[in-house]
């Protein structure tokens, strides 16, 4: 079993810490505020007047009266700690034209502290925006930074019954506060390493920075971690020594790159070891880096923005919830939300994120994204992007929880780390690629369940079901390493095979349940063990049967096999690299049905099996079948067969056992302890044949 943990937003800050005090009216004659969409730059500079004075003055919560204020396009507001901006639905704050690749409307930045941002809308430039204009010759010219609401490493944030739409980037922005500290080049480093005591010693074998590095930065005076990061030309390991002013060793810690740091108290310096020789092209740079935390959003909505409606890019113990996403379109990836932070590329750490109970539609690519970061829960949501991704886990992305989820015509894409639990689609398609993913619970409506497991057992699929109305090539499709299923019912016809695949072979597939299937165009089965699973074909015309065709072990026990009442529903095996078993079964086999027909095969092993034909119109039919008639002058290109044990019974004289047309040179084969009522067997003449009993 795979064993995910999964850690969902603590309680350091919930939804009853909002102050919920009257808010203050800000007097827009006194700050020179304009409520008609004019006057950008006086309303903008007002705004942030008023919000600075009502929190020097100590009041908790303020707002605006209805109207259109403008906010200036090279500026924004600057929200204040301790506040709750209220403001209600016929409150709008509209970001001016402009042409700039980057902007915000409402910035609540670094230290910024217990913030409620309630009600009001926040609209962007997307329909009359300068897309032509750069911000600088090396920006890259895709105008996708237009952002509604930023945060950068503020905390105790709330976002409730706000809506955010029009901009060329994201309704909302959830980031991370990044400061440089230094970076470090071959000639910051020297030969040698730390004694115990943090003094230098030779050491062919390390380098240590040749001067020591300090916590002068201000940012050192509020945070108390830092990382290390970019690193070139040297191991992602390494030691820290840590000193006092005065110049006394204080401790050594080990740490690995993009880890946090914790600076220890009385710490005023630090050098850093590396196990290697070398110093030619050593690169990496220091950074203090702090999260967005403690964040809700809830109630709201976000729509038509160009980019996303929230990106969390560097937060951590956020919950969005009870909020619509919905046409999001213009500039990738276009998603409901997005949970990246580009922390594989110097960016910022995602975690303790949860999505719950939101309404996504219309977005021009994804639902959500979880492509980076750790502890993700996504439940209870409606993601209904027709024909796109509802959901997509990466491959960078650990530990998500996705449940109870309606995706109504949306996508699953899942590379890795998930657990999988209670959710069900239609008209769409699963996909997962492992390793360490679990499906448990997934119900499925016209759609299809693709696996290309990367890793031999790297997912586990159990209590699914898959049900097809024939509206669209729908069912199980399996290729790539073995995987194990548990409890996986298919029912009714799909367009063409409900069940199919190949790969690597070795999956176990444990009371597989595969009902009505297509009779015309049958199964083709992924070879692997098959314990106590269920064939039945659908009712009407058709000769498809259930195909093992695929090099490799194909093993069948304890299973059952019902044809349909037109012949469909026989187990064929042909591959010069087969394995074939089939052990321990019951074939309900209906009018002129052959059960077994092994066409080739390494080694083919029949026994202990249960063959009812009770509706034959035809004497002809063989049941059990090694090889045929039309190919009886060529080679046999089966080279081992046994056929122990078997009961089969027939309505007429029929072919009970037949290996007469195995083929030129064929070896001699086991028949035995075999029962037959009204058929008979019919073998070749070197054939083993011992103990079987015929009965009329």
């Amino acid at each position: 079993m795979i064993l995910l943990l999964i850690c969902v937003p603590g309680d350091a800050f919930s939804e009853d810490n909002a102050d919920t005090a009257t808010a203050q009216i800000i007097d827009l004659a006194k700050w020179g505020i304009y409520k008609d969409g004019t006057h950008p730059i006086e309303t903008t500079k007002g705004i942030n007047a008023a919000l600075a004075s009502a929190n020097k003055s100590g009041i908790k919560a303020t707002t605006l009266p209805p109207g259109t204020y403008l906010i200036d396009k090279d500026s924004r507001i600057n929200m204040v700690s301790d506040m709750k901006f209220a403001l209600t639905s016929d409150v709008v704050l509209q970001k001016e034209t402009n042409g700039r690749e980057k902007y915000e409307l409402m910035y609540i930045g670094y230290g910024v502290k217990n913030v409620t941002l309630s009600g009001g809308v926040y609209v962007g430039d997307r329909k009359t925006h300068d897309y032509s204009k750069k911000d600088s010759t090396s920006s890259s010219g895709t105008h996708e930074g237009g952002y509604g609401i930023s945060t950068e490493g503020a905390s105790n944030i709330v976002i409730e019954n706000v809506k955010a739409i029009d901009f060329t980037g994201d309704g909302l922005i959830l980031g991370g506060y990044g400061t440089m500290i230094t970076d470090l080049y071959e000639g910051s480093f020297v030969s040698g390493g730390m004694n115990s005591l943090g003094i230098p010693v030779k050491n062919a074998a390390k380098i240590r920075t040749k001067t020591a590095l300090t916590f002068k930065n201000p940012i050192f005076k509020t945070e108390k971690l830092f990382e290390l990061s970019n690193f070139m030309k040297v191991p992602r390991g390494f030691e820290v020594y840590f000193y006092r002013l005065d110049g006394s060793f204080l401790k050594k810690v080990y740490a690995q790159a993009r880890n946090q740091v914790e600076i220890p108290a009385g710490a005023d310096h630090f050098h850093l070891v590396f196990s290697q020789t070398s110093l030619k092209g050593v690169y990496l740079e220091a950074w203090s880096r702090v999260a967005t935390r403690n964040v809700i959003v809830k109630n709201s909505e976000f729509a038509f923005n160009r980019r996303q409606g929230i990106t969390v890019g560097g937060a951590d113990k956020v919950l969005i919830r009870d909020s619509v996403f919905h046409d999001m379109k213009g500039t990738a990836p276009q998603s409901g939300i997005d949970v990246e932070g580009g922390f594989q590329v110097n960016g910022y750490f995602n975690s303790n994120i949860t999505i719950r109970n939101n309404e996504f539609y219309n977005n021009a690519a994804y639902d959500v994204i979880l492509y980076d970061g750790e502890d993700a829960v996504v439940e209870g949501n409606h993601l209904g992007s027709k024909d796109r991704i509802g959901i997509a886990v990466s491959d960078p992305f650990k530990n998500a929880r996705v449940a109870n989820n309606h995706f109504d015509g949306s996508r699953i894409i899942a590379e890795n780390d998930a657990l999988f639990v209670g959710n069900r689609m239609n008209d769409s398609s699963a996909t997962f690629q492992g390793p360490n993913i679990v499906v448990d619970g997934l119900e499925l409506t016209d759609s299809r369940l693709m696996i290309t497991a990367k890793e031999s057992f790297g997912l586990e699929i159990s209590n699914v079901t898959l049900i097809n109305n024939k509206k669209a090539d729908t069912g199980l499709v399996l290729w790539g390493k073995p995987i194990r299923l548990h409890n996986l019912t298919i029912s009714g016809e799909g367009t063409l095979r409900s069940l199919t695949g190949g790969g690597a072979g070795g999956s176990i597939f444990e009371n597989l349940r595969v009902l009505g299937y297509n009779s015309t165009y049958g199964l083709t089965l992924p070879p692997g063990t098959y314990n106590n699973c269920v064939f039945e074909a659908a009712e009407g015309s058709g000769m498809g049967s259930l195909t093992a065709s695929m090099p490799g072990s194909y093993i069948f026990s304890g299973c059952s096999f019902k044809s349909n009442t037109a012949g469909a529903g026989g187990l064929y095996g042909e591959q010069t690299n087969l394995d074939f078993t089939v052990k321990g079964s019951t074939f309900e086999m209906q009018r002129n049905s052959t059960a077994i027909n092994v066409q080739a095969a390494q080694s083919a092993v029949i026994e202990n099996n249960i063959i009812s034909a009770l509706t034959q119109t035809a004497n002809s039919i063989e049941l059990i079948k090694i090889n045929s008639y039309w190919t009886k002058e060529a080679p046999s290109d089966i080279l081992s067969a046994t056929i122990r044990g078997n009961t089969i019974t027939s309505n007429m004289q029929a072919f009970g056992i037949s290996t007469q047309y195995a083929g030129k040179n064929a070896p001699p084969y086991v028949i035995e302890n075999n029962t037959l009522t009204k058929a008979k067997i019919v073998s070749k003449p070197n054939d083993q044949l011992s103990n079987n009993t015929l009965l009329p």
